[in-house]
């Protein structure tokens, strides 16, 4: 089967055009595909596999699947590329277009490249950030007093920060390994909780605290985990840890998260363009502050080679 091997920001997956024919083998196939190709040894190597089809809702549908074969609703470096590569394709007639993932349509616009071009510039419509706790979902009590008390994984009671966005969680003292990190949780269509620290995350131990944060009982679905730093109000660094894949070079939906995170925190000024260093490379996020307002992540989606492997 012919595949395209793709990044953002090194944020690296296997990409499938099933537009005019299914996978084989059906769901069951798609996920044991996933466990077997992302494998950096003994298959292609990637954080995953994204299969493309026709879309329902929109123009084209993403088929997302982690490195450990499980769903994963969204991604926006993912994403992106989906975006480039029905560009190069010729699938679309423009410029701008719509992906689909597990429900929720993603409007597309390439800002620089053409078609065919090794790397590709797109900017991204990624929605509506989701702040209210229980959509996250975090475990907490929803309530109307002026505190809601809820039960950590630690069985440490603490209060919940109430808000205009309903009960969220916001700078919270979450006890991580012993450690308390002051944690903010937003969803971009998955969870994540974003941390920030003190230096630039470099030597951050981010594949010994990342594990602690994806599997407490805190995140009933699992994080996403941000160890970010602000350097000013326009520039961020981060890494990232990955529910089902661990530490990525990029994590599109993360920098958007933790841009969110910073403005609801005070750190970086809402309408802004803000600049987030990864590993991987750069990406530009602009959220208005309000939460009736998408927020908007522009970077880069290359091809790096293509292919064909026998399933």
């Amino acid at each position: 089967m012919k595949f395209t091997k793709m990044h953002g920001c090194g944020n690296d997956y296997i990409y499938f055009d099933c537009t005019k024919s299914d996978f084989p083998g059906g769901a069951e196939g798609e996920c044991k595909a996933a466990i077997k190709l992302s494998d950096r040894h003994l298959g292609i190597g990637g954080d995953g596999i994204i299969i493309i089809k026709k879309g329902i809702k929109a123009d084209f549908e993403m088929v997302m699947y982690n490195a450990d074969g499980s769903r994963s609703q969204m991604c926006g470096n993912g994403v992106r590329c989906v975006g480039k590569l029905v560009y190069d394709a010729g699938y679309t007639k423009g410029r701008e277009f719509t992906v689909e993932s597990m429900g929720a349509v993603k409007l597309l616009t390439v800002v620089e490249g053409e078609r065919g071009d090794r790397q590709t510039r797109l900017s991204v419509d990624m929605g509506k950030p989701i702040l209210a706790a229980s959509k996250i979902p975090v475990a907490v009590v929803e309530c109307s007093r002026s505190e809601c008390i809820e039960t950590t994984g630690d069985s440490e009671v603490v209060s919940i920060r109430p808000s205009v966005y309903s009960t969220t969680v916001i700078s919270y003292p979450l006890t991580i390994g012993g450690i308390k990190y002051k944690t903010t949780c937003v969803s971009m269509g998955n969870p994540h909780a974003v941390v920030f620290i003190d230096k630039k995350p470099a030597d951050f131990p981010v594949c010994e605290i990342g594990p602690l944060f994806e599997n407490n009982a805190f995140f009933p679905e699992r994080t996403n985990t941000e160890f970010a730093y602000v350097e000013d109000r326009r520039t961020i660094w981060m890494r990232v840890w990955e529910r089902g894949t661990g530490e990525t070079l990029a994590c599109g939906t993360g920098t958007c998260a933790t841009v969110v995170a910073a403005i609801l925190n005070g750190l970086v000024d809402a309408g802004e363009k803000i600049t987030v260093h990864l590993l991987g490379g750069d990406l530009e996020i602009v959220w208005s502050g309000r939460e009736e307002d998408s927020v908007f992540m522009t970077g880069p989606a290359e091809t790096v080679f293509t292919g064909e492997i026998e399933l």
